[in-house]
């Protein structure tokens, strides 16, 4: 099973405010578990909503909105993918992380979506397109940017 672990953001976050230098070790060392562990697929952090921008859709129409955006409460900071047996394995995870803006902070815990959890709909057709598509992504990967 995969989970997303979402660092929300705060008014620091979104003020570009950089951790600490020993927030900074201490998530390496937490980052290095679980990639000994061998449970970590991913991980970054997010630059503020100011640099960033949404696009809204309606219909077949798109509208371009520019960061920032309002209540970092409702805003990601930072992000880690991993793959563990279980929700509860991975809230035990996310329970040895060190607090990640050194004040008050909460990380949400999504489940990512597997291919069986689409049904039918995801034919075979489907299956053997989402098939490729990963084997040319982890060959993309063993290369490098």
């Amino acid at each position: 099973m995969q989970f997303m672990l979402l660092v929300k953001a705060d008014k620091n976050t979104e003020a570009g405010i950089m951790p600490s230098e020993k927030l900074l070790a201490d998530m390496g060392k937490y980052n290095e578990e679980m990639v000994e562990a061998g449970v970590l697929l991913a991980a970054g952090g997010l630059h503020p909503s100011a640099k960033g921008a949404r696009v809204r859709f309606s219909g077949e129409k798109r509208t371009v909105i520019e960061g920032p955006f309002p209540d970092p409460k409702k805003l990601i900071a930072g992000f880690w993918l991993i793959q563990v047996k279980s929700k509860n394995e991975a809230i035990e995870w996310v329970k040895r992380c060190p607090n990640p803006t050194e004040g008050r902070a909460e990380i949400e815990i999504r489940q990512v979506f597997e291919a069986d959890d689409f049904g039918v709909e995801f034919t075979p057709e489907l299956r053997e397109q989402e098939k490729r598509m990963q084997a040319q992504l982890a060959a993309q990967n063993k290369r490098g940017p």
